[in-house]
């Protein structure tokens, strides 16, 4: 194991979403990419998702559909069984297409390319990856390709990593293997400054940092799961965003102190993209005589009845917090049960100013308040951190909100 692992510096993760897999010509751009990075002597993974999205024949939420027509509802056990069969048909079909131009290649499950995880069925853990079948295949000379998604526990039932999986799955391969780089090729050409579909001189950023786009993630850029980017973040190996349909290179994850080497230099920004999320809902809680512990009482509610909270403000006087709109009701059933008082205001959006030079940077919050009060935006609430200041609006002034903030961090430019 050890001889191995001293050869894997020129081993390339690449992983391929569903859009990307989804048709023939979708298929030929695949592996117009495969056999460039081949032609550079490098040893391949090749991470694959499901093909195609819902309503498509082997699309995960189709196949979940399935089930639902003949008015079946099978255990988490089986339902990780049925869901994974959408990558483990992509990764045959997929290493059908590269034998067929004389390359040779093996299609591995999750469980074969050693992925060990947790028994939480739908949402699994990976508790450790063993790669020495990847490995071993690897030095016979074949593309590896890999099911995304998916692992299986230690009785050796298969389970499925949740949402963002095989973007997971990549990186936590390219960790185990010790990857010089890991590719994830998506419809877009990389990460952008904001969401081009309501800002349209929205720009492509040819480098970020781990740290921002962890946050940009979380906060709604949906090009990369967050749990993806932290596990790179922890093993250092460097990602980049790419466009299945296009050679640019695209956007590379890495620390900020190797954009030093990037071909323009340092960059030297204060704010790296606006997102956003919406339908959320603003419950406070004011403070009430005769309330002992009242903010304790608030959260153990929410924590016991498995509503996740956001945006939290805690002050003497009370909380306000953000709730999903369709949990809304119930936090505030539960909060009036205790004999609290809450309100609440449904239909907001937070909306995040997200950069690695805002912290100790004065003027940034000005700015943000110049640019929504010149648009007459209200702004409901505020919160920050190292690398994030975020503002809560009404859903009807969120795109009105993104623009206002990308022009005036000037992210166009």
């Amino acid at each position: 194991m050890t001889t191995l692992l001293q050869k894997t510096s020129n081993i390339l993760v690449q992983k391929f979403g569903g859009t990307s897999l989804s048709t023939p010509e979708a298929r030929e751009h695949v592996l117009r990419h495969i056999k460039r990075e081949l032609a550079r002597q490098v040893k391949l993974v090749v991470v694959v998702s499901a093909m195609g999205r819902s309503g498509d024949p082997y699309a995960t939420d189709t196949l979940l559909d399935s089930t639902a027509r003949n008015g079946s509802v099978p255990s988490a056990r089986e339902r990780d069984l049925l869901m994974g069969c959408g990558e483990i048909i992509s990764a045959v079909n997929l290493s059908g297409m590269l034998h067929a131009e004389g390359i040779p290649a093996v299609a591995l499950t999750g469980a074969q390319a050693g992925f060990i995880t947790d028994n939480n069925f739908g949402n699994a853990r990976i508790l450790a990856i063993r790669p020495e079948r990847v490995l071993q295949e690897l030095e016979e000379g074949k593309v590896v390709i890999v099911t995304g998604f998916q692992g299986q526990t230690e009785n050796g039932d298969l389970t499925t990593l949740g949402r963002g999986g095989s973007d997971t799955s990549a990186t936590a391969l390219g960790a185990a293997l010790h990857a010089g780089m890991v590719d994830i090729y998506t419809d877009v050409e990389g990460i952008l400054t904001a969401d081009p579909r309501i800002v349209e001189d929205a720009k492509p950023l040819a480098y970020v940092s781990y740290a921002e786009i962890c946050n940009m993630a979380h906060q709604g850029a949906k090009v990369i799961h967050p749990r993806a980017v932290e596990i790179a973040m922890q093993a250092q190996v460097p990602v980049r965003v790419r466009s299945t349909f296009a050679e640019s290179e695209g956007t590379l994850v890495t620390q900020p102190e190797q954009f030093v080497d990037s071909p323009g230099g340092v960059i030297d920004r204060f704010v790296t993209g606006i997102t956003y999320m919406n339908n959320v809902t603003q419950i406070t809680v004011n403070q009430q005589d005769g309330v002992e512990n009242l903010q304790l009482k608030v959260f153990q509610s929410m924590a016991e009845n498995r509503i996740s909270v956001d945006f939290i403000n805690v002050t003497p006087y009370g909380a306000v917090y953000t709730v999903l709109d369709h949990e809304a009701e119930r936090a505030m059933e539960l909060l009036r049960d205790m004999g609290l008082q809450p309100s609440s205001v449904s239909g907001c959006a937070k909306v995040s100013v997200v950069g690695g030079g805002i912290n100790g940077v004065p003027g940034i919050m000005a700015r943000i308040v110049a640019a929504l009060t010149g648009q007459g935006i209200p702004i409901l609430q505020s919160a920050d951190s190292n690398t994030t200041i975020w503002v809560l609006v009404k859903k009807e002034d969120m795109v009105q909100a993104v623009r206002a903030l990308h022009n005036q961090f000037e992210l166009h430019l």
